[in-house]
């Protein structure tokens, strides 16, 4: 009995890990262009969709994101006066579809804080990836750069708040596309967007731990 009850405590405080995370996630939405050349968070929207995460260690993870949101703005009272207008959207209210990959590194290892580990409930990391923009009739890439905080309410549960900008590849999104007629560069004279999501997973694919005792 004695001996079961040491296994026990043992197991208890073991930390377990796990190699996936699902949720969802939901937040304000903002667009950067040729109308809103550094306002941020004007002209908000909302955005939302699905998080995943493949959790390569406690610090280090791959998220994966599929979410629709809108890029909105209007040009036509603005302090910039396009030339040659004609064929430009300069009010618009324009859906997009987002999908993309994240690397993302946490400062601390990421877990409930049990074990001999000692990794932290809260943590701060930051990200960089790649992803794809289907949004006014365009087809583009983009490359989301961030950061974020995420904390484990539970064993299984996480919650965490993710703030990226996505830096599209066209110039189309909005509806004015190169209004100055000046030549575009790999993202000079771009747009972007910007999601500040809210999100809740959970934990899956529990990850077994192999005793080291042969």
């Amino acid at each position: 009995m004695l001996i079961a009850m040491l296994l026990t405590v043992g197991l208890s405080a073991q930390e377990l890990e796990y190699a996936m995370e699902l949720g969802a996630m939901a937040g304000p939405s903002f667009y950067m262009g040729d109308a809103n050349l550094n306002g941020f968070y004007k002209n908000v929207t909302m955005a939302g969709g699905l998080i995943g995460r493949y959790n390569i260690n406690p610090r280090m993870a791959l998220k994966f994101d599929l979410a629709y949101g809108r890029v909105k703005g209007d040009a036509t009272n603005g302090a910039n006066k396009f030339p040659e207008n004609e064929g430009q959207k300069l009010s618009f209210n324009n859906a997009l579809f987002d999908a993309g990959c994240q690397y993302e590194i946490s400062f601390w290892g990421f877990g409930t804080g049990g074990g001999y580990k000692g990794h932290k409930r809260l943590t701060p990391y930051i990200q960089l990836g790649l992803g794809f923009t289907y949004g006014n009739d365009t087809f583009t890439m983009n490359i989301p750069l961030g950061f974020g905080v995420k904390y484990k309410v539970k064993p299984r549960w996480n919650v965490g708040v993710d703030w990226s900008m996505r830096f599209s590849m066209s110039d189309r999104l909005d509806g004015i596309e190169d209004p100055y007629r000046i030549k575009s560069g790999l993202l000079k004279n771009k747009d972007s967007y910007s999601w500040t999501m809210i999100y809740v997973s959970y934990d899956l694919c529990p990850k077994y731990r192999k005793c080291n005792n042969d």
